[in-house]
């Protein structure tokens, strides 16, 4: 049985102003299951942001953890997502899990993956899913040549040009920015 995957998030720290958006595409195999999913929750009264790629159901699971970590150590972001990649590499159950999350304040941007790896990007852009690398060139290239543009459009441009090459990811945004 084939499992519904989701695809492109980005989150793009500018101006001191941290966003995060990603498109609203599901897919089952080569077929678009839904094109209006929501990847992206507010955490801590917005102060937190979440997105993931992957399979649906693993991302909620690991949202969840990510949740009980924040909550165990004092929302402290850093911490949670490094007790998170531990007991996912480390966990029976956990570890099968196939999703990826980008976790973001307003200081840091965070990539968690199921290898254990938190990831702190470069430039303050983290992309994951199918279409990342996509939306990561494009970020990248607004940031350097149209610095004027807010973090936000910087966000919906790069999910929009996404979106124009890969097949997985559709135009259907969902943006937030951080509190």
């Amino acid at each position: 049985m084939e499992k519904i995957k989701s695809t492109t998030v980005v989150a793009i720290k500018h101006n001191n102003q941290v966003v995060i958006g990603a498109d609203g595409q599901a897919t089952l195999g080569n077929t678009v299951a839904k094109s209006s999913v929501n990847k992206i929750r507010k955490l801590q009264n917005g102060k937190i942001v979440t997105g993931f790629a992957g399979s649906t159901a693993d991302a909620f699971t690991l949202l969840e953890k990510f949740e009980e970590k924040l909550g165990a150590f004092g929302n402290n972001m850093k911490r949670a997502a490094v007790e998170l990649a531990k007991e996912w590499r480390t966990d029976r159950m956990l570890s099968k899990l196939e999703a990826m999350m980008i976790v973001a304040d307003s200081e840091d941007i965070l990539i968690i993956s199921g290898t254990g790896d938190v990831i702190e990007p470069d430039e303050y852009i983290a992309t994951i899913g199918s279409g990342s690398m996509y939306a990561q060139s494009a970020a990248r290239a607004l940031k350097k040549f149209a610095p004027q543009l807010s973090a936000e459009d910087m966000v919906r441009e790069s999910l929009g040009i996404a979106a124009d090459v890969c097949i997985y990811t559709n135009h259907n945004l969902v943006i937030e920015k951080v509190q």
